[in-house]
Order: C-alpha cells, then sequence, then structure tokens
C-alpha cells in the first residue's frame, strides 16, 4: 500500500513538472516574440513621430531642404547640406585614419602580443570606448586643437596646391579637429569587435597555412583576415555610427558654421551638432520642425547604413558559404 501510493506521489510530481515545462516551451516563444515585436514597434513609432513633427518643414522647404546652405532662423529660411556634408565628411575622416590602425591592433593584440601585454591592452581600449564623450570633448578642445594648429599651417604652406588643404587657418575649430576626434571616439569600438573576430578564427586555419610553409604575415594576411572579414566589416559598422551620431565633442571642436567648402581646416557643422547647438534657441513651429527634420535625415543616413552593411555582410557571407 506504501508502495503504491509512493510511486502515486511520483507520477503526480512528474506530471506536474513535465506541465510545468511543456507551458515553459510554449510561452518563451511568444516572450521572445513579443520581445521583437516591441522593438519594431518602437522603430516604427519613432519614424512616425519624427514625420509628424517635422511635416512642417518638408511641406514648406521640400526637396530644398537638403540641397540649400542657408540656415536663417530670422527669416525662417532653412538648408541641411551643410550639416549633411559636414557628418559624411567627418566621419569619412575617421573612418580612413581609424581602419588601418584598429584592424592592425587587433591584429598585433590577438596573433602578435604576449599574454602579458594582450589582455591589460584589450581592457584598456575597451575602457577608451566608455569614456563619456564631453570628456573627449574638452580634452579635444583644450589640448587636441592648440596641437593641431601647426600641423595645418604646415600643411597649408606645403601642400596648399590641394584643395583640402588650400585656405587660411583660422582659430583651430575646423572639420579636420572633428574628424581626429571622432577618430579617437571610434578606435576603440573598431579595435574591440576586430580583435573578437581575429580571435574566433580557429587555431586550425593558422596550423593549416604555417604547415604550407607560410609565414606569419602570410598566415594572417590568407588565412585570417579572409574567414574573419564579417567580423571587420561588423566593427567598422559599428564604429561608423557612432561617428556619424557622435554629438558633444564633435560640437566642441568643429567650429559650428554653415560652410560648404573642400577645405578641411575651415569650420563646419554635423546634423547632431547642428541640431544640439540650435535646439535651445529654437522658438518657431518651423525652426523646430526643421531641426527634427534634421534628426529624421540622421535617422535615414544611419538606417542606411546598416541596411548597406548588412547586405555586404550576406554576401561575403555568401561567398564564404559558396568557396567552402
Amino acid at each position: 500500500m506504501i508502495n503504491t501510493e509512493t510511486t502515486r506521489a511520483k507520477k503526480t510530481d512528474k506530471w506536474k513538472t513535465d506541465r510545468r515545462f511543456h507551458f515553459a516551451d510554449k510561452a518563451f516563444p511568444n516572450l521572445a516574440l513579443f520581445f521583437a515585436l516591441v522593438i519594431v514597434a518602437l522603430l516604427i513609432g519613432l519614424i512616425i513621430v519624427l514625420t509628424t513633427d517635422a511635416w512642417p518643414s518638408i511641406k514648406t522647404f521640400g526637396l530644398s531642404f537638403l540641397t540649400s546652405s542657408v540656415w536663417n532662423p530670422v527669416k525662417e529660411i532653412f538648408g541641411a547640406l551643410p550639416a549633411i556634408y559636414g557628418t559624411l565628411l567627418t566621419s569619412a575622416i575617421a573612418l580612413v585614419i581609424a581602419i588601418p590602425v584598429s584592424f592592425g591592433a587587433a591584429v598585433f593584440l590577438v596573433e602578435i602580443a604576449p599574454s602579458w601585454l594582450s589582455k591589460p591592452a584589450s581592457f584598456l581600449i575597451e575602457m577608451l570606448a566608455a569614456i563619456p564623450s564631453v570628456i573627449i570633448g574638452l580634452w579635444g578642445l583644450f589640448v587636441l586643437v592648440p596641437a593641431l594648429r601647426p600641423l595645418e599651417r604646415w600643411l597649408t604652406d606645403h601642400v596648399g596646391f590641394l584643395p583640402i588643404f588650400h585656405g587660411t587657418v583660422l582659430g583651430g575649430l575646423s572639420i579636420f579637429s572633428a574628424g581626429i576626434i571622432l577618430t579617437f571616439m571610434v578606435i576603440p569600438i573598431i579595435t574591440a569587435v576586430s580583435r573578437d573576430a581575429v580571435k574566433a578564427v580557429p587555431n586550425t586555419q593558422r596550423e593549416a597555412m604555417l604547415a604550407l610553409g607560410a609565414t606569419r604575415w602570410e598566415m594572417i594576411r590568407k588565412a585570417v583576415l579572409p574567414y574573419c572579414r564579417s567580423g571587420l566589416v561588423g566593427g567598422v559598422i559599428l564604429g561608423l555610427g557612432r561617428a556619424l551620431g557622435e554629438t558633444m565633442a564633435v560640437t566642441m571642436v568643429i567650429g559650428n558654421a554653415d560652410k560648404l567648402t573642400s577645405f578641411l581646416f575651415s569650420p563646419g557643422t554635423t546634423i547632431a551638432s547642428k541640431i544640439a547647438s540650435n535646439f535651445s534657441e529654437a522658438s518657431n513651429g518651423v525652426f523646430v520642425s526643421s531641426l527634427i527634420e534634421l534628426a529624421l535625415i540622421l535617422f535615414g543616413i544611419t538606417l542606411l547604413v546598416n541596411v548597406i552593411a548588412r547586405l555586404l555582410l550576406w554576401r561575403i557571407t555568401s561567398v564564404k558559404t559558396i568557396v567552402e
């Protein structure tokens, strides 16, 4: 009798446990789907709110908002071209300098540096990515900008025949200074992601290449880097996203001037810095709406960059799968 009751109790406990696990198995996918839909809803809601608030500017200026260089709050005439140009140019300067430095640092930390140096250096790089932008902006304003002035004057004196270096250096607040400050901000991000991508390459890839008689450089160039291309591209896209949306540091060193020039040492502006420096002064509806339209444009640029990155990663992954 006791054995029967014990068996019955065990069966009851097992039934309750199975029922609980069965409920969890059914609830988890639905909960995950709910969270995914919440993210999509937030994205759609953001687009709707930005478009609604920017509609007076869109209706007033139309496509001329994207092509005009005039920003005159008194006459209520606004154009976004200098800000778009400055955003793309400063981000391009940052990536041109940051990509080789970041890739080189990532390869060094994983493939060459001893462990006693690799681990502390990796920790410091991750710490650099967490520094608030306002601190980097203050450092750029009081240290970087004065340090760049002699270099800017030397370039204008000796390489002034190039359009990007032809002009008069003023106080040092310039598009070039903003690009350099962005370089310092995106290098830790690209380096950290690239280091993880290189570190994820299986050792069999390295050993097979070395067994064929390759040198260390040939092994890195022909076996490691091609294998982790998708991770390297992902790190670059994350760095580009940071560069496109950076506000405070750029605002403090770019000069905030509505200019459309090829001279890198001229003051300029970006979309984020334009919004930050003008939003407190915006009083009328069209002024505020124009700033919100700038935010919508920046959102569109960031979204477009991410879509292109996804397509590029998909193509790289597809080619890699076909080759394998």
